[in-house]
């Protein structure tokens, strides 16, 4: 296949899953959310993979928006406590670090919200909030939008895409001027 007309294809496959993943996502379960985040003294991610690192931009975004943003794993991680919140990303919601991290989190008191695409994982009996981007994945599951990429690639993009779309509300909701951000931007590098 010709190079151009091969990236043509590739290119509008992915923009049409994720517009049709980020297109389902619940609003009302986004505006539960967004009120967790920001009532929260710290929030805390876990993952890993490919969905770890989405998570870790997110954390660095919402960093910048002043969140305090905690990767859990990091060498200057601080306690977790009943006053803050951990999102756990996990399309099945079965990968074992996350899910432990997520009870530990819940028997200390913190909140859980769990962003994955499997409502009837073994996540469901510890979360207080399910965010579901409702991708195919190992569960295969009726409803779950079908992916033309490898394994859980579209699951890794919505996440990331989510968080953006998540900063760009917290940008609208506080009338943050977008160039006085840059001043909470890495200057070490």
């Amino acid at each position: 296949m010709e190079i151009s007309k091969n990236y043509e294809e590739s290119k509008n496959i992915i923009l049409q899953e994720c517009t049709a993943s980020l297109s389902a996502i619940k609003t009302e379960t986004v505006a539960q959310y967004m009120s967790m985040l920001l009532k929260a003294e710290k929030v805390f991610f876990v993952g890993v993979g490919r969905t770890l690192l989405a998570l870790e931009c997110i954390a660095k975004r919402y960093a910048h928006l002043g969140i305090h943003a905690v990767v859990v794993g990091q060498i200057t991680e601080p306690a977790i406590t009943e006053k803050d919140v951990l999102i756990v990303g996990s399309g099945s919601g079965e990968t074992l670090f996350p899910s432990g991290i997520a009870r530990k989190a819940k028997a200390i008191g913190a909140k859980v919200i769990h962003i994955g695409s499997n409502p009837e994982s073994g996540l469901k009996s510890v979360v207080d909030l399910f965010v579901r981007i409702p991708v195919e994945s190992r569960a295969k599951l009726a409803d779950e939008i079908h992916s033309r990429q490898p394994m859980t690639s579209l699951f890794e993009q919505s996440l990331l895409l989510f968080g953006d779309t998540t900063a760009i509300m917290m940008v609208n909701e506080r009338n943050i001027d977008l160039d006085e951000l840059w001043k909470f931007h890495a200057n070490l590098e």
